[in-house]
């Protein structure tokens, strides 16, 4: 405390006045503080009014309240060390803020309903609409460029209007609802009724186009190879019955497992063929699939099941066999006819390859097809399977051994068995929903990557839905100053620049932000539909497109 420090000479920051009383030595506020001079304030308040604070040549007495004064008694021995200035003026300049709107958890002011939503939902008429605002806006289909919505507070309002309260409203719902359901349950009576009377009465319509697909393409393979497989099944069976032997009643199963899982794959055919509904929105493309995938598993239960199965018990409890004469020539007859249905699926394997530029055994492997897949790789293990069992019967007539007969069952079920685990595992993979191949992936980037509006693009997925179908999906960054220009293009630039000079208030700056902010918006959908529809018209394969703006 007993400090003899003299007071020195520096800026002063509010504390820096020392007074002395005997031996203390304290410290005082100043009064001078460092005060920032302006020519002249302007202060503008949310609702666009102006105000002048002054200028520096105003009187500061008002405006110096603020300065905290410090009188002691011994100001009159310590005149000598205060420094007297003038007071200046505090000047406080207030920054313009737009003020926040709330607009809580669930505000539905501002969207957009189509007529049709607003007719089903509020229960509403047509001419209920006639007297709403319309508003045009960019349409999300393809064959529409614009399309017309109502507000859907305009909807509410006209529905309440129209019902005279929300509980008359629900009321109605809840009627239309009932309504809907009985509609439903009489459709589908009328529908059975209408079944049984083309039953009764014979079908006059005409051939209806999922029909016609049984007659070119692969479902023209699956009917021939329906037909040869049964009458084989027929033959083999008499020539089981004939003469006994294992390998013949492997061939006859085998047939027969042919001719059921090809069976259902007609019927999966037909039912690909059926229009998207509510319910599966991307169609019903993966039938096929899914029909191959049961098939595969019924060509081994079946057929390597039922070949193993005989050719064991033939190794263990042996008999002597018949003669084969009739057995080799419904082998003969079985090859030449199990080979034509083999051609006609590998000419439309090879057809179908080309069109897509792959290779005979990059379409087998990937499952584009999987009808004619199925088809192919039966009938080749057909044909196989005759030389197998036509082989085993002759060591069997050579020698009078009948375990080599066995051993061509056991070797039919094997091959059966090949067959059904490849198209099981190609089929599931299939379901599964793989990727595309890389070449084609890197064209779709590249492609989008490309344009000027794109600056990159992340977490890009391309999964193959089946069918030759592609679903691209991919997080976009666009670039917002080539979105501006594009907008900016299209507008009067000379009408935008009077625009801007009438701006004068916050409100009118508001209002022009939030015109053109919307419309830039707008640009920018309609940016992303541009490149959805490139996609799909350079890629054909590519039929549902998902950008997403990052």
């Amino acid at each position: 405390l007993r400090c003899q420090a003299a007071p020195r000479p520096r800026a002063c920051h509010g504390w820096q006045v020392s007074m002395k009383s005997g031996s203390l030595s304290y410290i005082l506020p100043c009064n001078r503080m460092p005060v920032q001079l302006m020519s002249q304030v302007r202060v503008y308040t949310s609702n666009g009014q102006k105000k002048d604070l002054g200028s520096e040549d105003t009187d500061g007495s008002a405006r110096g309240e603020t300065l905290h004064k410090v009188e002691t008694g011994q100001d009159t021995t310590n005149a000598g060390q205060k420094q007297s200035s003038p007071k200046q003026p505090i000047q406080v300049k207030v920054k313009a803020v737009l003020k926040k709107r709330e607009y809580g958890p669930k505000y539905t002011q501002n969207n957009f309903i189509t007529g049709v939503r607003a007719i089903n939902e509020f229960c509403l008429k047509s001419s209920d609409l006639d007297q709403l605002r319309k508003i045009k806006r960019r349409s999300p289909h393809d064959d529409t460029e614009t399309f017309t919505v109502y507000l859907r507070s305009d909807v509410e309002a006209k529905s309440l209007e129209v019902w005279g309260s929300p509980e008359a409203l629900a009321r109605e719902r809840k009627r239309r609802k009932e309504a809907e359901i009985k509609y439903r349950e009489n459709l589908f009576r009328n529908q059975r009724l209408l079944w049984e009377y083309k039953e009764f009465f014979g079908n006059t319509k005409p051939r209806s186009s999922t029909a016609a697909m049984f007659f070119k393409g692969p479902g023209k393979v699956v009917m021939v190879a329906i037909c040869i497989n049964g009458l084989n099944f027929f033959f083999k069976l008499l020539a089981w019955v004939y003469t006994g032997s294992a390998s013949m009643f492997s061939e006859a199963i085998h047939s027969l497992a042919d001719t059921c899982n090809q069976a259902l794959l007609a019927l999966g055919i037909s039912q690909s063929a059926r229009t998207p509904d509510p319910s599966h929105p991307y169609g019903f493309t993966n039938m096929r699939y899914i029909a191959s995938l049961i098939s595969g598993v019924g060509i081994f239960m079946m057929g390597a099941g039922l070949s193993w199965y005989h050719g064991i018990i033939g190794l263990l409890h042996p008999h002597p066999v018949e003669s084969l004469l009739w057995a080799y020539c419904i082998l003969a007859g079985s090859l030449v006819s199990e080979g034509a249905t083999l051609l006609v699926a590998i000419n439309e394997i090879r057809r179908s390859a080309r069109a897509k530029g792959l290779s005979f055994y990059q379409y087998v492997v990937q499952s584009r097809d999987p009808s004619t897949n199925v088809v192919l790789l039966e009938d080749a293990a057909a044909v196989l399977s005759v030389a197998v069992a036509a082989t085993c019967m002759g060591l069997t007539s050579l020698t009078g051994n009948p375990y080599y007969d066995s051993v061509g069952s056991l070797g039919v079920g094997t091959l059966l068995g090949t067959v059904s685990a490849f198209l099981i595992y190609t089929n599931t993979e299939a379901l599964l929903g793989r990727s595309i191949e890389p070449e084609q992936l890197q064209r779709l980037t590249e492609l989008l990557e490309s344009d000027p509006v794109v600056r990159a693009i992340h977490d890009v997925k391309a999964t193959d839905m089946g069918m030759s179908k592609v679903r691209f999906k991919a997080e976009v960054d666009f670039d917002g100053r080539v979105v501006t220009r594009s907008y900016l293009e299209k507008q009067d630039i000379e009408q935008l620049l009077q625009e801007i000079q009438q701006v004068k208030t916050l409100e009118e700056l508001e209002a022009f932000m939030l015109k053109h902010g919307e419309n830039i918006i707008d640009t920018l959908g309609a940016e992303v539909d541009r490149l959805e529809k490139d996609l799909k018209q350079r890629n054909p394969d590519v039929r549902h497109v998902d950008l997403e703006i990052l």
